[in-house]
């Protein structure tokens, strides 16, 4: 191929693992739980073979798909949007990465307060929107910065941009970056009043490097341009990426992508859509990620017939975020495997044992070789086709 895009819907998963239990997941299942939940009408990707994935309720099986579908497991240790987004990229993670399931450690936050020359607020596990809610007027009144963590390997400090600035907030990341080994130190801008704190759309994450060659890695070593959207370049700490285009919502960022389509070109093109995960999935917002998931989809019944005949999407996601499970953290499960284009050879591509198996299939595609030496097994051969497959848009039902 001479372009691919890679879409991940974060959070996207399709089923508890085998090992889920490990992790508390027993049972979570993202897709189908808002699927049972609320009448779900996504008619593209149906007639890609999602509901040939797995049973979704209003999602039916497609008899002739016109798209390739499956699903993938994880090997990595963990269930977050770094590591991930490394398997994704043919980095499965066999170690996990340091987390505070009681809160930071104390120790941390004095090192930290002690560089930044500021006392801190917080430190425990929280949903972000509560802590901000709890403490943003002790913060605005201070100006010390609420830290926070979570179930995933991340130091989250949030501050009043008005308050204490965007400079100074993304100076603290970059010292916590220096000082910690979590997966992501990240950057939780807010504006607004007491009982009016809104998030903005200034987020940064700033992730750990990756510990070994990925997908990015090899395609730029071969001259294969790399394009990330969103908050790819973030988790990649920047590394492999060509260029890099950040976005402040879901419909920012397939507009962006759209725009980049039409602009032409080649190479992969990473895209990653976080709101189905920071607003809808953490929050709990049941008819916000269906919502968000029909209008995908309608998006994708537009992208579809602009692909050449020589271009391919595949859509994925990086773990889950059920919001109708227990808690508000990532959730241990399966990811779909949707992919679609003029060359594209409809069928099932299976239960794929890694992530990685995207990794290996991508370069796979767009070098034309078996050249990848990292993990995953190319599915690329089961994917093209000699001949161009129809992939107009399926009319809402």
């Amino acid at each position: 191929m001479d372009r691919l895009f890679v879409i991940v819907l974060d959070s996207l998963g399709v089923g508890a693992l085998p090992d889920a239990e490990e992790y508390g997941d027993l049972g979570a299942n993202t897709l189908g739980h808002i699927a049972e939940a609320l009448p779900l009408n996504l008619p593209v990707m149906e007639s890609l073979g999602l509901g040939n994935v797995s049973a979704i309720r209003g999602v039916r099986p497609a008899s002739a798909p016109r798209g390739a579908w499956g699903k993938a497991a994880s090997r990595t240790r963990g269930k977050d949007s770094t590591v991930g987004h490394w398997e994704l990229a043919g980095l499965p993670v066999e170690e996990p990465l340091p987390t505070w399931p009681r809160g930071i450690d104390p120790a941390v936050i004095r090192d930290f307060e002690n560089a930044i020359g500021r006392r801190c607020i917080g430190g425990g596990v929280a949903s972000g929107t509560q802590i901000i809610a709890d403490l943003g007027a002790d913060h605005v009144e201070t100006g010390c910065p609420i830290v926070y963590t979570s179930a995933d390997s991340v130091f989250q400090i949030a501050a009043h941009e008005e308050v204490v600035g965007l400079e100074t907030l993304y100076a603290w990341c970059e010292t916590a970056r220096a000082m910690l080994k979590v997966g992501r130190v990240i950057a939780r801008p807010f504006t607004g009043n007491a009982g009016a704190w809104q998030r903005t759309a200034n987020r940064h994450d700033y992730a750990l490097e990756a510990p070994g060659t990925t997908m990015l890695d090899h395609l730029q070593e071969k001259e294969c341009a790399v394009t990330g959207v969103g908050k790819i370049s973030d988790l990649f700490a920047s590394r492999g990426v060509d260029e890099s285009w950040p976005t402040t919502s879901n419909d920012h960022g397939m507009e962006k992508t759209l725009e980049i389509l039409q602009g032409g070109g080649s190479g992969l093109v990473f895209v990653n859509l976080v709101d189905f995960d920071s607003v809808y999935g953490h929050r709990r917002d049941v008819r916000g990620y269906r919502d968000a998931l029909e209008g995908f989809d309608r998006w994708l019944g537009e992208f579809l017939p602009l692909l050449g005949q020589n271009e391919g999407v595949i859509i994925t996601a990086d773990h889950g975020c059920d919001p109708i499970f227990k808690g508000t953290d990532h959730t241990r499960e399966y990811v779909p495997l949707l992919a679609a284009g003029p060359r594209v050879r409809p069928g099932n591509l299976g239960c794929r044992s890694s992530f990685a198996d995207l990794a290996a299939s991508a370069v796979h595609l767009l070098t034309g070789s078996s050249s990848w030496r990292g993990a995953g097994e190319s599915f690329a051969e089961m994917l093209v086709a000699d001949t161009v497959v129809q992939t107009n848009p399926v009319k809402e039902r």
